[in-house]
């Protein structure tokens, strides 16, 4: 341990060649303040699936058609009541229903937007479980209901989708038709979802003719769940007369769908947090740059110090503390920094409709972007300070 003496001989030190020191803590805020934004909006997104995976969605497989649109935009590739019968059948399957898909036209006054319209069936609300969908306002849609609609929660808001919200038991004209708006969604935390429109199976087969279902959703026990996701493959085969490898439709657990998307998430986050450890490394070879230089302006102080009984190690030790304050200070300003600016852009994103876009903030991040930024400093300086344990004395004395 450094004893006080030598500590502030250090801080008046740095303080001294305060332009410098400004400058090195400078370029490590940036890389730690970087880091701090990355890892909280990557870890807010890890909470965000994690969710997910504790939900009431874990006991569900969805089965959709190949094609390369939206969900209800391509017919080249179907699912049709004989393919529900199938599932339902299935040994292993719990229910099963399915979902109906399209781009509808809502129109209010003179402003036309684009939306998807989704059927589910409520005796069955299978799909409104994958979606975790819970009711801000009003009611839920009655089995064999038409006429009625939920709507996402977009709608409630002024300015948001149209100039002025709807509320319960307002008309909403889709497609050409005026629905009657029976309920209004919680937030789900991004605007296509939550500018969605819900009706019954009953209705959007009366509203709309030659549909097939854009998936089926099946319940399933979850302890034989890949056993089971087999059998529909294999039944699914068989009904529609396709070779295995060859099939035009495709089943997934709600946890491949999860994994799938963590998959794509660690690629993305491991991407972006490199480039912020790229930053940090230029930060390590500036602090390094300003340890040397340090070590070179007072090789006759060192000489001094060694001359009247400082050791090798209360050497190395004054260096080391130099470059790792200079790391821990930037550290405290870096976390605070990225703080302020996560919470400036969650709220912002939550402003324009991603919600589910929110920061994780928490005393661990703190805590280990404060000890990384720390730990960066004083591995920069600790070659420096190596270097100036083998200053010796006479010719440090001697040195111009």
């Amino acid at each position: 341990m450094l004893s006080l003496e030598l500590i502030n001989y250090s801080l008046k030190n740095l303080w001294h060649n305060r332009s410098r020191s400004f400058l090195t803590i400078f370029s490590i805020f940036i890389g730690i303040t970087t880091i701090f934004i990355f890892v909280s909006f990557g870890w807010g997104l890890y909470d965000y699936t994690n969710s997910f995976t504790t939900s009431s969605s874990v006991d569900k497989i969805v089965i959709q058609a190949r094609g390369s649109s939206a969900p209800g935009l391509d017919n080249t590739f179907k699912l049709t009541d004989d393919d529900l019968e199938v599932v339902k059948k299935t040994d292993g399957v719990i229910e099963a229903t399915g979902s109906y898909f399209r781009v509808a036209e809502i129109k209010k006054r003179e402003k036309i937007v684009y939306t998807f319209l989704a059927s589910y069936d409520p005796e069955i609300p299978l799909m409104i479980e994958l979606g975790i969908l819970k009711l801000q306002d009003g009611r839920w849609l009655r089995p064999g209901e038409k006429g009625g609609a939920v709507l996402g929660y977009n709608y409630m808001l002024e300015d948001k989708i149209f100039p002025e919200p709807y509320e319960i038991g307002d008309k909403i004209k889709v497609d050409g038709k005026d629905i009657k708006v029976i309920g209004i969604l919680q937030s789900v935390g991004n605007p296509q979802d939550d500018a969605q429109i819900y009706i019954t199976n009953d209705y959007m087969k009366d509203l709309y003719e030659n549909i097939s279902y854009a998936m089926i959703v099946a319940r399933v026990d979850v302890n034989n769940m890949q056993e089971i996701i087999e059998k529909v493959e294999k039944n699914l085969r068989n009904e529609r007369n396709q070779e295995k490898g060859k099939e035009d439709f495709f089943v997934q657990s709600f946890e491949d769908l999860i994994a799938s998307f963590q998959t794509a998430l660690n690629i993305i986050i491991g991407f972006v947090i490199l480039i912020a450890l790229i930053s940090i490394v230029v930060s390590a070879i500036n602090t390094a740059n300003t340890m040397v230089t340090s070590v070179l302006e007072r090789i006759k102080e060192i000489g001094i110090m060694k001359s009247v009984g400082a050791t090798n190690s209360e050497i190395f030790k004054i260096f080391l503390f130099e470059s790792a304050f200079l790391g821990f200070i930037a550290g405290i300003f870096g976390t605070l920094s990225g703080w302020g600016l996560s919470h400036l852009a969650g709220v912002i994103l939550d402003n324009l409709g991603w919600g589910f876009l929110s920061p994780h903030i928490s005393i661990y991040l703190f805590a280990g972007c404060i000890a990384f930024a720390t730990l960066t400093g004083a591995v920069s300086g600790a070659w420096p300070a190596w270097q100036a344990t083998r200053i010796k004395p006479v010719e440090a004395l001697r040195y111009e």
